[in-house]
């Protein structure tokens, strides 16, 4: 054996953090041959067989005793080469692959150093799970940011769930941890086995991860996004060519899992979803769709507003073809895309993102500035580069690959306020003293810029249901009978049947009407189910209003279909300094977010 007893040790408890730097082939210290070693519990006989060179030597690894350790010398080389583990196991079948622990990093020094700093807005193309293909060898190649683990394994049915078969290596100061696994194709289920800053043994999801098991099940899918055969290139043309805020538009908003369903326990798939839904949209004349929080949600009773996978849209209604199929029909018909986007909170399952390496990784530590007292949720640390990166870059993850027409970004004011439904006691000021969150208003305008600098004419919409000054955009607020507060509404929402609504517009260039807003009312509108109503004498909005218990398919939202860009006779518009200013076209969609 060539290895010390403290190597040994630290492959065979599974300590070292770069086991690839004693694992695979490497050249002999005196140049004299090589050595390979591979960890394999499973196996009884392993054999070095050359790829390319078939001059190279062949040899045996024969197991370290008492360890699943085995170790093996050629004297008849002394460069590395590409060669295959012809593995034989206990009950007498064998197979052969390439080494997992013979391949370079997948990542750069470039790749991590703008990590770190916040700004790859490709990161979505380096960690998770990737599909490619390595010196001809087709395979996986994983990667995850977990800084303070103390080890890291990916487990899945490839290799029986066992975390010492495919321990990863940590790369520098990075945080992330890294590793190619040949074979691994497209279907795979896996998850990461961390051992945490305490060192706890715990079994995590991808936060990268682009498609799940339906839930309750948590693991991971290795999938491949980028093969759909879009044919909507002429409507993103028109898109980028089209200035959305001066460009009249309505909003039908719904819920895929509950706009129109099979039977009482069983919703449409987002293929059986396109034709119904394009069609009544169509007939309706509404000019865009708005779906609630399409991505991965554990907690169905949320609406997708509990999202623990934000990479992947919820494999409930298919898979990720099966929504870009859906959001091409809408295209080729002429409607626009928005989906509801929640960079403010995430949930508190330690499975998913929760203190994911053992430490308070993604959200705050002290609970003052991480967690959200109302909807038990934890908030994300906008202060950490990698959480930013890992937020923006997922906007541009959903425009690129799902080609998604706007972003209506949840819950606003809890992201700008560090008082956000706290008391005096509960909440930590700024460096200023204040309330604001600046933390929070800085990965606001970064969004917004780098979204709109790549993805021009896609829209930012903001839920925000306070007088943010330079905030631009408008805000139709619901009230009903008994109103809710804004901390209880997502709550309230699930249960609360609107049988009719009393809307006013508050601002006027942009607006939107739903069930959970509850602003009060300047200009009111009166409506009931399909009944339209008219404001002033130069617009007129038609309201269509479906309940929770009433009218299918829009089963709980009430939409506005805006008929005139024109605003209201004698209505006053906010400007961002507070006072008033030439009313702007309006639009049915949320409060807009514009650069601060």
């Amino acid at each position: 054996m060539l290895l010390t007893q403290d190597e040994l040790r630290s492959l065979v408890e599974l300590t070292h953090q770069s086991p690839h730097t004693l694992l695979g082939m490497h050249p002999l210290g005196d140049q004299s041959g090589l050595v390979v070693r591979a960890l394999l519990p499973a196996a009884k006989k392993v054999v070095v067989e050359p790829v390319h060179e078939k001059a190279r030597p062949r040899f045996e690894l024969k197991r370290i005793p008492k360890t699943d350790v085995f170790e093996g010398v050629t004297s008849l080389a002394n460069a590395v080469y590409a060669y295959d583990l012809v593995i034989t196991d206990k009950a007498g079948h064998s197979h052969r692959s390439r080494d997992s622990y013979s391949f370079l990093p997948t990542l750069g020094e470039a790749d991590l150093f703008l990590f770190g700093k916040g700004d790859e807005r490709k990161i979505f193309d380096k960690l998770g799970a990737q599909l490619r293909t390595l010196d001809g060898v087709p395979g996986t190649s994983f990667a995850v940011w977990a800084p303070n683990a103390q080890r890291v394994s990916v487990v899945g049915d490839f290799n029986n769930w066992d975390g010492r078969v495919h321990t990863m290596r940590l790369l520098g100061a990075s945080g992330v941890w890294e590793i190619f696994i040949p074979g691994v194709g497209q279907g795979a289920h896996y998850k990461f086995e961390i051992r945490d800053a305490h060192g706890n043994l715990k079994l995590n999801t991808d936060p990268f991860g682009f498609f799940f098991e339906v839930a309750p099940k948590q693991a991971a899918i290795v999938w491949e996004t980028k093969n759909f055969k879009w044919t909507d290139d002429a409507w993103l043309k028109q898109r980028r060519e089209r200035d959305p805020l001066r460009s009249p538009m309505s909003v039908y908003e719904l819920h895929a899992g509950s706009w129109q369903k099979k039977t009482a326990t069983e919703s449409w798939s987002y293929r059986e979803l396109a034709r119904p839904l394009v069609e009544y949209v169509t007939r309706l004349g509404f000019t865009h769709v708005e779906f609630l929080p399409v991505a991965e949600h554990a907690y169905y009773p949320s609406w997708g507003y509990q999202v623990t996978g934000f990479y992947a849209p919820t494999s409930r209604f298919g898979t990720p073809e099966d929504f870009q199929f859906l959001v091409n029909a809408l295209h080729a018909a002429g409607i626009g895309v928005i989906v509801d986007w929640v960079p403010a909170h995430f949930p508190r399952d330690e499975w998913a993102l929760a203190k994911f390496d053992g430490t308070a990784l993604f959200e705050h530590q002290d609970p003052r500035k991480g967690a959200h007292q109302d909807w038990g949720t934890l908030i994300f640390n906008f202060g950490r580069h990698e959480v930013v990166n890992f937020l923006v870059a997922n906007a541009l993850f959903w425009c690129e690959r799902f080609h998604v027409d706007g972003l209506r970004v949840d819950a606003v004011a809890s992201m700008l306020y560090l008082d956000y439904s706290r008391k005096a006691g509960e909440w930590i000021p700024n460096q200023f003293g204040g309330r604001e969150n600046l933390e929070a208003i800085e990965f606001i305008k970064k969004f917004n810029h780098i979204t709109h600098t790549e993805f021009p004419g896609v829209l930012t919409i903001a839920e925000e249901s306070t007088a943010w000054p330079t905030s631009s955009g408008t805000w139709v607020g619901c009230t009903t009978r008994s109103a809710i507060s804004s901390a209880s509404r997502s709550i309230a929402n699930t249960t609360r049947t609107i049988s009719r609504s009393r809307c006013s517009i508050i601002t006027t260039k942009i607006s939107c009407c739903r069930s959970r807003m509850t602003r009060s009312s300047t200009a009111k509108v009166r409506s009931s189910l399909g009944c339209p109503a008219t404001i002033g004498r130069s617009s007129q909005i038609s309201a269509r209003c479906s309940v929770i218990n009433g009218c299918s398919p829009a089963k709980s939202f009430c939409s506005w279909a805006v008929k005139s860009a024109s605003a209201p006779s004698g209505m006053k518009t906010p400007s961002s300094t507070g006072g008033c200013s030439t009313p702007a076209p309006i639009i049915a969609a949320c409060r807009s977010l514009s650069p601060i």
